[in-house]
């Protein structure tokens, strides 16, 4: 059994930025989305940790990201955070495809 350390990673960076978007703004929001959202993450890296085939959650997970926060970069023009997470997430999904393959 190989441990998905950058899924387990990926997932984590998700989650404090959650808490760090609710610490610096207040962005209740931001918490719960990034906590909810670094738990699928980090439930898909158990997955693909238990099975290199079992990418659904991962895959779901980090296109949802990439659909969310592509518009949100879209929309404001803001690097920070929306286009890091965006670009974090699909990097996630050409790793997982890859993986695939």
């Amino acid at each position: 059994m190989t441990i998905d350390w950058i899924g387990f990673g990926y997932a984590s960076m998700v989650a404090f930025g959650g808490i760090l978007g609710y610490h610096r703004k207040g962005s209740i929001v931001s918490l719960i989305a990034g906590l909810s959202f670094g738990l699928f993450a980090g439930y898909g890296a158990y997955c693909v940790s238990r099975d290199l085939r079992d990418i659904k959650v991962s895959l779901y997970t980090a296109f949802l990201l990439t659909i969310i926060m592509g518009m949100r970069f879209k929309r404001s023009k803001k690097v920070m955070p929306a286009g890091i997470v965006a670009g974090l997430s699909l990097l996630m999904i050409l790793r997982l495809v890859l993986l695939q393959l």
